[in-house]
């Protein structure tokens, strides 16, 4: 089969390239999936440079989220048949014509939701589902700040706590375009602030009445983290998704911990056990048919900046790079 290689198996997106590797073999209770698009996420590029090489045993092959066709099905596989119709997440190798995944992996295509559209889905929403439902356990009449709020993962973060019945949904992003469209979307952001200008523990402050969050969704680390921790309510979760700007935080004062009861915990999705993600994805099932496509008036919704054929997988690499994307960046296979 055809699927996108990195030459030297590391390197910049000029690396990338398409080329011939085996088909993966079918397993007991697995299906195959001829894939029609597949989305990119930031793992991807750390991947690529060598910095994020995926679990033992998976493809090397990029990509975590993809959509298209069942056709075929491995011993003992069950609830699918060969032409259905879905998408899925995976630990690898979506950058490619064919994979396979357990059967617990994947879900049933709503007939409205495009092929680029599901694609988009999985690995944002059920890592943002697992970061704000599952660790920081969201209430309603919570107040929530997140970060990187133009990302796919802040896109569904935010969606989701609205969802949840949040009170108030503070977004930092780094352009006034990017928070500006945070606050026209039906389920957005009630407040934002441009963490390059502002500083958005203020502006939580000012949106919660001088409370603080209960909530807060963080992928950037180092140089967020003590205006994160002054922007915790009293009993505030943060969920700790990734650590952009770095991991250390050197001379941290760790008294508000203490005072505040503060709950601060890592998650990670693709490392995690089989088991733990089929409990995952059919709990975020039963979220499905909240979906609608962009036009549409549902709750839930998945906002695509620009769709690639794969041809041009060096230049959607590039744009991710560039931080240039509001909304998922995705790839069809042509």
């Amino acid at each position: 089969m055809r699927a996108v290689l990195i030459k030297d198996d590391k390197g910049p997106a000029e690396n990338l390239y398409i080329g011939e590797t085996p088909k993966p073999a079918l397993g007991p209770q697995q299906v195959m999936v001829k894939i029609k698009a597949f989305g990119l996420n930031r793992m991807d590029i750390s991947q690529r440079q060598g910095n994020y090489p995926p679990p033992p045993g998976v493809s090397l092959v990029m990509g975590v989220e993809f959509s298209g066709h069942v056709s075929e099905l491995g011993p003992g596989a069950s609830g699918w048949a060969v032409g259905d119709e879905v998408f899925g997440l995976a630990a690898g190798g979506a950058y490619a014509e064919y994979i396979v995944v357990p059967q617990t992996n994947i879900l049933r295509k709503p007939k409205h939701l495009s092929w680029v559209q599901a694609a988009s889905i999985p690995e944002n929403f059920i890592t943002a589902f697992q970061a704000v439902v599952l660790v920081a356990e969201i209430k309603k009449g919570d107040d929530v700040l997140v970060h990187a709020g133009a990302s796919g993962v802040g896109l569904a973060a935010i969606q989701l706590a609205r969802f949840f019945g949040a009170h108030s949904v503070t977004a930092t992003a780094s352009t006034k375009a990017k928070l500006d469209w945070l606050l026209s979307l039906p389920a957005g952001a009630t407040h934002v602030a441009n963490y390059k200008t502002e500083n958005f523990a203020e502006v939580v402050k000012g949106a919660t009445g001088g409370k603080g969050v209960d909530v807060i969704v963080d992928f950037v680390g180092r140089t967020h983290w003590q205006k994160n921790i002054e922007s915790l309510a009293v009993d505030g979760r943060m969920s700790i998704v990734a650590f952009m700007s770095g991991a250390e935080v050197p001379e941290f004062n760790i008294a508000p911990i203490l005072f505040k009861r503060l709950r601060i915990q890592g998650t990670t999705l693709r490392s995690r056990s089989a088991e733990y993600k089929a409990d995952l994805i059919s709990r975020f099932g039963e979220l499905i048919e909240k979906f609608t496509d962009s036009d549409g008036v549902g709750p839930l919704r998945t906002y695509i900046h620009k769709v690639y054929p794969w041809t041009e997988i060096q230049a959607a690499h590039r744009e991710m790079e560039a931080d240039a994307n509001a909304g998922k960046i995705m790839v069809e296979i042509v």
